[in-house]
């Protein structure tokens, strides 16, 4: 383990090996979108047992930025800034730093959930959250970006080390920048100077006003027609270093184009039946018919391939285009690849979501010689944030 637990440093921020918690969507926040005090001993377990870095996650920056998902946590309002720094001090009593994801969700929530329309920068049907969503003007689009700075502002006083832009998975920011979500022909669309518009000034507010290093979590290809794919990926990422982006973790893929983002050799069938509207609604007499028809079915359903390290080619890829740090996520579970994927320059630092769910010990258990993560990627986690706090259903899954 030359490099993977070797001391380093990542946007100029000291740690002690180069494994990072991807963020990672935990239903604790309390009713304010602050960190709950069960959200905040979850985040000091993970500081406590050898992670290099922590990020957390996603934070709503405006109201009508926030995520179907019960208990999302929000950072729109000054009120909340005293139990963020409680946070803080409790991950970095073990000397870990610690980042805050920024996110909008843009259109893929929905206007009931958020109790207004939702906006969108051009009204794109969602198969998951077909309401309709209102195309920002110009002047809301700027009040997103002032909401980002504001945002990080705050996380500068409650004393975070940095935060990350949701730039993927199909939220706002993410439809902005790809021609799929983005048909619009103003100085916000067309191009890709003007698609990329938005994220360059929202950083630029940020690095008027914080001393905070910025990250961005980005999407290098999905599965939508006109969507993302890794040569416009390039370009997009050349712009974001030059607009001042500290580091980029690479991800792929959006909420719409199912298990993309989180692979598994079969979908969760019994957790989609549990937590997926409408299925999570249907009726018993219809679920008895409905389920056992869907797990017959299930092995012909064709899912994305490969399962593992799934993102590395194009982190490769990107990482050969910037000089800023690279940071992959993606099914990446066994030790041994991390190292290699580190020692062949593919990427910098290695970033994990679900292996964290299963074992929130993991980075200690891989300093002491444990071989791979014991996640078997069966997605229920992915599935249960729907309807309750994010865990773990290892051991108890069927499908």
């Amino acid at each position: 383990m030359n490099i993977l637990f070797k001391q380093t440093t990542i946007s100029g921020i000291p740690v002690s090996n180069r494994i990072i918690r991807s963020a990672t969507h935990d239903g604790l926040a309390d009713s304010d979108g602050a960190p709950s005090d069960k959200l905040i001993s979850k985040y000091e377990h993970l500081a406590g047992n050898g992670i290099g870095c922590i990020i957390t996650g996603y934070a709503a920056v405006s109201r009508n930025g926030v995520s179907p998902y019960p208990a999302m946590m929000k950072i729109f309002d000054d009120g909340v800034i005293e139990k963020y720094k409680m946070l803080t001090d409790a991950v970095h009593k073990n000397g870990t730093p610690v980042i805050l994801q920024l996110a909008h969700c843009g259109r893929q929530t929905s206007s009931k959930a958020i109790g207004m329309q939702k906006v969108a920068p051009t009204n794109v049907l969602h198969s998951f959250y077909p309401d309709k969503a209102k195309v920002l003007t110009d002047g809301e689009i700027l009040g997103i970006i002032d909401d980002f700075v504001a945002a990080a502002v705050r996380a500068e006083k409650a004393g975070f080390d940095g935060v990350q832009l949701h730039g993927g998975h199909g939220y706002l920011l993410h439809d902005f920048l790809s021609p799929y979500g983005n048909r619009r022909n103003d100085r916000w669309g067309g191009s890709t100077e003007n698609r990329c518009r938005i994220v360059e000034l929202i950083i630029k507010g940020i690095k008027e006003k914080t001393n905070l290093p910025v990250w961005i979590k980005f999407s290098a290809e999905d599965n939508r027609k006109n969507g993302m794919n890794i040569d416009s990926s390039v370009e997009i990422c050349q712009r974001l270093e030059a607009a001042g982006y500290d580091a980029i973790e690479v991800s792929c893929g959006t909420v719409q184009d199912g298990m993309n983002t989180m692979r598994s050799e079969l979908l969760p069938m019994d957790a989609v039946f549990r937590y997926r509207e409408p299925c999570a609604s249907f009726p018993k007499f219809l679920n008895k018919i409905a389920l056992p028809a869907a797990k017959l079915i299930n092995p012909l359903i064709r899912q994305p391939k490969p399962l593992e390290n799934f993102n590395v080619a194009n982190a490769a890829i990107i990482k050969s285009s910037v000089s800023i740090p690279v940071i992959v996520v993606g099914g990446i579970h066994k030790a041994a690849d991390m190292e290699q994927i580190l020692s062949d320059g593919k990427a910098d630092f290695i970033s994990m979501c679900r292996p964290f769910i299963c074992e929130p010990d993991l980075a200690k258990k891989l300093a002491n010689g444990q071989t791979e993560a014991k996640c078997i990627m069966c997605n229920y986690c992915g599935l249960v944030i729907e309807k309750e706090p994010t865990r773990c259903l290892y051991g108890r899954v069927k499908n």
